[in-house]
């Protein structure tokens, strides 16, 4: 039976598309090919991190002749715990990202230090002591801030921002209920807030209201029914409750500024 490991590298060896429940952080030290990520297409190269959250579909496009590469994965629930931080994840810019890059390239030097950082985890994991948990812990946190702080230089994103606990348990009812409900009034239901008090906590915290980031998010569902779900589009627009199809093909237009048929056209002849 293979552990979580070996099902890891056997998925990023295949051309399947699958998602996981788990995060994965993967330190390339020598890479090419494509990682198609949801809707995106991510080109790889030497001495690039690649950020993928949990439930995003992915579909590896790599040579694996050319892949020297080391992986971090984890459940939130995990870290959340581990740190004894509910919102630890949600303070790490590169789970938190819609429309930023999920790559990040580093100088070799920072890919070797990070890389000996992971080893000396993965030393800690198999020949533990009575003090490897607090070794671990200190290790894996200092690193995970560490790659906060370089992927918000690198993008020129702002580091500190207090978490605004209803806009990341927003953030994270979509993720769970987005294909079932669109109403805003499930989400302040659900949260026990008004929709003022929600508009105002998503506002501070990603600079969208909470409609806005709602309709963000469909949007990404929408486009990954489009590129891997091999259905009509009146059956997308069914799973996704518009009540015709016509409305999604609307919907999409007002949001991206392309009709579903461009969007999918330009994806396969790679011109995103």
């Amino acid at each position: 039976m293979l552990d979580r490991e070996e099902l890891v590298q056997r998925n990023y060896q295949e051309r399947g598309v699958y998602n996981t429940d788990f995060f994965e952080i993967l330190f390339f030290k020598k890479a090419s090919g494509t990682l198609l990520l949801n809707d995106r297409r991510i080109e790889l190269t030497d001495d690039t991190i690649v950020f993928v959250s949990a439930f995003q579909k992915r579909q590896w496009l790599t040579d694996n002749r050319d892949l020297a590469y080391t992986t971090l994965i984890f459940q939130e629930d995990f870290l959340n715990e581990f740190f004894a931080d509910k919102f630890f994840i949600a303070r790490l810019l590169y789970f938190c990202q819609l429309d930023r890059p999920l790559i990040l390239p580093v100088p070799a030097p920072d890919m070797a230090r990070y890389c000996g950082m992971l080893q000396e985890i993965k030393r800690e994991l198999v020949q533990p002591q009575t003090d490897s948990a607090h070794i671990i812990r200190s290790l894996l946190y200092y690193l995970l801030q560490t790659l906060n702080r370089a992927y918000a230089g690198h993008n020129q994103l702002a580091l500190g921002k207090e978490v605004q606990s209803p806009a990341y348990r927003f953030r994270r009812l979509l993720e769970l209920h987005i294909r079932e409900e669109q109403r805003l009034v499930f989400y302040t239901d659900a949260l026990g807030i008004s929709s003022v008090a929600l508009n105002n906590a998503v506002k501070r915290q990603f600079g969208l209201t909470a409609g806005e980031l709602l309709k963000q998010r469909l949007v990404v569902e929408i486009k990954n029914d489009l590129i891997y779900s091999g259905k009509t589009l009146a059956e997308i627009a069914a799973g996704l409750h518009f009540p015709e199809p016509n409305h999604l093909m609307r919907f999409f237009k007002t949001q991206t500024g392309q009709t579903t048929g461009a969007f999918l056209s330009a994806f396969q002849n790679d011109s995103l």
